[in-house]
């Protein structure tokens, strides 16, 4: 047990705990949204291609999970207060690297250090709050991340008020504001022991929580994106991936509780449709906001806010309807509001950013009070890998599923409405994960006469359509897995929350409650 936790088990947890965690996790949206509104400036500056801003979108999103999942497996042993010095270290290195930032690969690293501070914030605050509030993990860890679209708000009003026409530089450096506020709060804040440390739960008997192939699931995600980076064949990335697999395996001797990797597998469409959106929803909603004469980003900021007021209310939400009931009933809304934001135009575009707002408020943090109420043996692990398959899962596969679709749609449509602008306009063949795809060359599109630019824009408008009514696959994949969840729970008496207590014996007893 570490200094900082001996100090803090003898004190009674303090509200001033909370809100460190909050306003660290503040700091985390400030770095998404202000990445949302540069994106199209960065894009212009260093001639990026669709694609392109998809992955640093991406990598603004997966190296969140190689650090949440790390810090995971030691947060017991080292403390919560060195994983948190870590991250503040993290978030203001990044700013640095961003703001001098001179083409697409000091942006792609920059942008990768704020993730892997990103990741262990997030390492920290989620088993604080889950252990302080033990009895109400999921109305808590709503009202906890309400700090990520209150983040949103505060930095996009920041930018779009304050700050419109400066350099993005500046907006860049305002998430240098809410880390020197955690920074400072952290000093004064005494964490908490684990439920599952002071159950006796043994470290081991965590990663079998989890088991082989939970952490399949993370190792195969994470090392084709690393092999992606540094140009590993398929032939190494197999073999990276079998030896971290075979070795927990060897190690845990287990395969995981089938219902964590139920939860961990529905974290896959659920990160697209929140993070994944939010990422690309200021580019996607722009033609339709131009007509408007407004900036795009308000809706995101609409949003966010929506977002933050229901987290704050979630407790009386989630005893009405159950977590589960809850988050199959936000995934039937999302699925409307995706739709109707795909084909909304004027002022009907905030009336379907309501409705989709309103779906996806719940999804993030109620996964992470069914995994904390379900598996407490899981401890830090089970609790932070919900968050970290969805964030991996978002950066390797739906920031850049929504780039590309949008690049092969312009190339499309392009080519069949007016081949000589296509000629003109198109870059060479480019790569992702999806395959090769052909980009608008950025500067040359830059340089047209202005009715060859309405073209492009039309397309470029029609593109962004279909990005948004493809991804209502997602909520609809996993309405249908609550729906198995639910009927699965109501077979076994109705969903309930596990609680751990050490028995007399020295053991660990499981009672639901």
């Amino acid at each position: 047990m570490t200094a900082d936790q001996m100090k803090s088990d003898s004190a009674t947890p303090s509200k001033w705990l909370f809100w460190t965690c909050f306003i660290a996790l503040v700091a985390t949206s400030f770095g998404f949204i202000i990445r949302t509104q540069v994106i199209g400036d960065w894009g212009i500056a260093f001639n990026l291609s669709e694609t392109q801003k998809g992955e640093i979108f991406g990598v603004g999103l997966w190296p969140f999970a190689l650090s949440i999942i790390l810090f995971s497996l030691v947060i017991d042993r080292i403390g919560y207060g060195r994983a948190l010095t870590f991250a503040f270290v993290c978030h203001v290195l990044s700013a640095i690297i961003t703001i001098f930032a001179n083409g697409y690969q000091m942006l792609y690293w920059g942008t990768f250090i704020l993730a892997l501070g990103n990741g262990a914030v997030e390492a920290v605050i989620n088993p604080v709050v889950a252990t302080v509030y033990s009895k109400e993990k999921t109305k808590w860890l709503n009202i906890l991340h309400a700090g990520w679209p209150g983040g949103m708000v505060l930095g996009g009003l920041f930018i779009l008020i304050l700050m419109p026409h400066l350099a993005w530089q500046w907006k860049v450096g305002l998430v240098l504001v809410p880390t020197a506020v955690y920074g400072f709060m952290m000093l004064k804040a005494h964490f908490p022991v684990h439920e599952r440390v002071k159950a006796g739960v043994s470290y081991k008997a965590m990663l079998q929580e989890a088991g082989v192939i939970g952490a399949a699931i993370v190792v195969i995600i994470m090392i084709a994106e690393i092999g992606r980076i540094f140009e590993w064949s398929l032939t190494l990335e197999i073999i990276v991936a079998a030896i971290l697999i075979i070795a927990y395996g060897l190690y845990v001797r287990s395969w995981g509780h089938p219902l964590f990797i139920f939860l961990l597998l529905i974290m896959i469409p659920l990160a697209t449709t929140e993070l994944g959106v939010d990422s690309w929803i200021t580019e996607l909603v722009e033609p339709v906001m131009a007509k408007l004469g407004l900036q795009a980003g308000w809706v995101l900021v609409y949003t966010a806010f929506i977002m933050m007021v229901l987290r704050f209310l979630a407790g009386p939400i989630v005893e009405k309807l159950s977590p589960l009931g809850l988050l199959a009933a936000a995934s039937a809304i999302a699925i409307v509001g995706l739709f109707v934001l795909s084909h909304s135009s004027g002022i009907w575009i905030f009336v379907a950013a309501t409705i989709y707002a309103l779906g996806k408020t719940f999804f993030w943090p109620t996964m992470m009070g069914v995994a904390a109420e379900r598996f407490p043996k899981g401890g830090a692990l089970t609790l932070n890998s919900i968050g970290g398959v969805g964030m991996l899962s978002v950066g390797v596969i739906g920031a850049v599923f929504l780039g590309n679709i949008q690049d092969k749609s312009i190339d499309k449509y392009l080519a069949t409405a007016n081949p000589t602008l296509h000629d003109k306009v198109v870059a060479e063949e480019r790569v992702s994960v999806f395959g090769k795809y052909k980009p608008l060359d950025q500067q040359k599109v830059a340089a047209l006469p202005p009715e060859e630019k309405a073209v492009i824009n039309n397309v470029k408008a029609e593109a962004k359509k279909k990005a948004l009514s493809t991804v209502t696959i997602f909520p609809f994949i996993m309405l249908i897995s609550y729906l198995i969840l639910i009927f699965y729970f109501k077979k076994k008496g109705g969903y309930k929350p596990v609680i751990l207590e050490a028995s007399d014996s020295g053991g660990v007893k499981e009672a639901a409650v």
